[in-house]
């Protein structure tokens, strides 16, 4: 499966445009991580625990939006952009969006 944030794949041509499919998360860390990031927050830095939960549900959304492009029977998701927004206290809600196509080979 290809993803791509461009709207075309090099040397390939959109055949069928199948629709939009999305992935998504909703996450958060524990209370421990939380006192942990708190006084991260004094001293400054990275904040390692939520670094690393940002890139698990990113990887997770991926998965999702593959698997939607699969259900449908694309053969690459264009124009795959995120969003993240907090759901409530502690979590936060990533989503990957974009559209799943049929490509055919230029001749």
């Amino acid at each position: 499966m290809i993803i791509t944030t461009t709207e075309t794949v090099p040397n390939k041509e959109v055949e069928e445009v199948l629709g939009v499919v999305t992935g998504n998360i909703v996450q958060s860390k524990h209370i421990g991580r939380d006192v942990m990031a708190g006084l991260k927050t004094i001293v400054g830095g990275e904040i390692r625990g939520y670094t690393e939960m940002l890139t698990e549900s990113r990887n997770i959304a991926i998965e999702r939006i593959t698997a939607a492009a699969q259900e449908k029977g694309a053969d690459a998701v264009v124009g795959m952009r995120f969003t993240t927004s907090s759901v409530m206290e502690r979590s936060a809600e990533i989503m990957v969006f974009g559209t799943a196509v049929k490509l055919k080979d230029k001749e």
